[in-house]
């Protein structure tokens, strides 16, 4: 046996072959990780994530009314903030309330 034999022989005795099919049939695709990823996705598509906007961008943004938005602002889970006679949310906040809940 030359030397180049025993090197692909050596080789293929330490190598291991894996069955992709088996590996992806056991990973476990929650709910909670896609919508994660989904999230994570969509902020990395922002080019200011940090920005704050006003109630008539989320009314807007969900096809509301002013007076519904305004009552959206008021809501304990809605993480808003009053700043003077001003509602504002920063963005990101809004998009994670946005993807958690449901108007």
């Amino acid at each position: 046996m030359n030397n180049e034999e025993e090197i692909q022989t050596t080789t293929m005795v330490n190598t291991k072959l894996i069955d992709t099919k088996e590996e992806l049939d056991n990973i476990e695709i929650t709910l909670e990780n896609a919508q994660e990823k989904m999230l994570l996705e969509s902020i990395k598509r922002l080019k200011n994530p940090f920005i704050n906007i006003s109630v008539q961008d989320v009314a807007r943004d969900l096809k509301i009314g002013e007076n519904m938005a305004y009552a959206i602002f008021k809501r304990d889970d809605f993480p808003s903030i009053n700043i003077g006679r001003c509602w504002k949310i920063c963005l990101i906040s809004y998009i994670m309330w946005k993807t958690q809940k449901r108007v």
